[in-house]
């Protein structure tokens, strides 16, 4: 495998990004008019479809506003409107995993379709394809009445994972499609990868905060984590790993390098490619959870540290749950110089994924709905982030810090100090509403003033309710 140049960015975004600069600059400031459409169109010599798209996401970044018969103009930075979490330096020691009860409380409660649905990370129904899919569906249904009466082999069907193969260009990779094997979603793929690469008693380096489903493997296989301090924009502290590596003799290491769940950044290649060599350099694998990695919000696919693997130890994982379709429960992983443990490992635990959504996936990737169900989605993901923020900085209390998503669907907020998130997280509960207490996004139960927050549904009159019932939680 090697990497491949990433693609040129689109025309909107580079009259978008010139735009930007402008206001970053101080030459357009809050309040200014942004130039008109047809008035930007002449100046830049592109189409009015060009201008709009590149309106649009400016609007969606946060940077300008519309106002009716009248324009787009400057607002107020989403930056400005609150500050970001802090990073939390800490010892790194290794340890069992102490948020098993109180995890198990929130997954109980997270999917209650009666709350309103600020926790679980997971968009609106209405979000995705579910007509199309269907209608796919329905075709293979009536073409290969025996779609489902055969068994297919352990590590997928041939067109799924030749489309994840030709995708995997998008990505900085190029893969082979014997080279994938197809998972029940993106949580079977982390739990082979580990399960590859570790056994029982090993000790596994984390992002901290990191997704609490990890910690639910890690703790199932009777593994410990070691905490390695994860800066909210920076991403994993390298030397805090590297001295855990020799300290600790770290088995493998897990990271979300791509719209990370909490912190929801996106890690720069020169930062992925330092963290490849890390690893490299003391033969440890890295299990890469690459979930979100298609909802970058500026539309560029962003490369996964995979891409600068070298020797094998890039286990890449991911899923079109999050993005498609999630009860289809399709993930897939590319497990470098552990293949063949993987195959063996997914055949063991459940013999081969069910074969028709497969199938659907595929011919909705190979025929271009994919791309353009993304290109919706990762705008309206964007927007609700935007939408949600704003109503975080309104209504919860001063000294509140929140993250700056470059992907994904949540925010990672850090509240003040004197505010015990598992008690907002039951208090909020009490009232309909459903959010995530941070502790559950760490190995020792860190982050106790802190929630996440899941921005997956449209704005309504009832979310903006619950913000403010949140506020007045806080105020107690």
């Amino acid at each position: 495998m090697k990497a491949v140049p990433q693609t040129k960015s689109p025309l909107y975004l580079k009259v978008a990004h010139q735009i930007e600069g402008q206001i970053r600059k101080g030459a357009l400031r809050v309040g200014d008019r942004v130039p008109s459409i047809r008035g930007l169109k002449r100046q830049q010599g592109v189409s009015i479809s060009t201008v709009l798209q590149a309106y649009f996401w400016l609007e969606n970044q946060g940077w300008i506003e519309p106002r009716p018969q009248s324009g787009f103009y400057v607002r107020v930075p989403f930056a400005q409107l609150i500050p970001e979490p802090d990073f939390q330096a800490s010892r790194s020691v290794p340890t069992e995993i102490g948020v098993g009860d109180l995890l198990h409380e929130v997954m109980n409660s997270i999917g209650d379709q009666s709350k309103v649905p600020l926790g679980a990370a997971a968009a609106h129904p209405m979000l995705y394809p579910n007509r199309k899919l269907n209608r796919i569906i329905h075709k293979i249904m009536r073409e290969d009445a025996a779609h489902s009466a055969r068994y297919e082999i352990a590590t997928g069907v041939l067109p799924l994972r030749r489309q994840i193969a030709r995708r995997s260009i998008d990505f900085g990779c190029n893969f082979s499609p014997q080279e994938i094997v197809v998972t029940c979603g993106g949580m079977e793929a982390l739990n082979l990868g580990l399960r590859a690469v570790a056994r029982p008693g090993d000790v596994i380096a984390i992002e901290s905060p990191t997704y609490f489903a990890m910690l639910q493997i890690i703790e199932s296989l009777g593994m410990k984590a070691i905490e390695i301090p994860t800066h909210p924009r920076k991403g994993m502290d390298l030397d805090a790993l590297e001295s855990a590596i020799r300290k600790h003799r770290v088995r493998a290491c897990i990271s979300m390098t791509n719209c990370h769940n909490p912190l929801g950044f996106i890690l720069p290649d020169s930062f992925k490619k330092d963290l490849v060599a890390v690893l490299t350099k003391h033969d440890v694998p890295l299990i890469e959870d690459d979930i979100y990695g298609d909802t970058a919000f500026d539309g560029i696919r962003p490369k996964a540290a995979k891409s600068f693997d070298t020797a094998g130890l890039v286990l890449l994982c991911s899923s079109f749950s999050k993005v498609l379709a999630p009860g289809l429960r399709v993930g897939w992983i590319h497990a470098g110089r552990y293949f063949d443990a993987v195959a063996r490992l997914k055949f063991i635990n459940t013999m081969a994924s069910s074969s028709l959504p497969q199938f659907a996936i595929a011919e909705f990737v190979q025929t271009g709905g994919y791309d353009r169900h993304l290109r919706a989605l990762r705008a309206s993901l964007c927007r609700h982030v935007q939408l949600y923020g704003q109503a975080i900085a309104k209504y919860l209390p001063d000294g509140t810090k929140i993250s700056r998503p470059a992907g994904g669907l949540v925010l990672w907020v850090e509240l003040p100090e004197c505010i015990d998130g598992v008690k907002l997280y039951r208090q909020a509960l009490a009232q309909n509403i459903s959010i995530v207490p941070g502790q559950i996004f760490s190995a020792s139960g860190r982050f106790q003033n802190h929630i996440r927050i899941s921005c997956g549904h449209p704005w309504t009159d009832s979310i903006e309710r619950a913000f403010a019932t949140l506020g007045r939680l806080c105020a107690r």
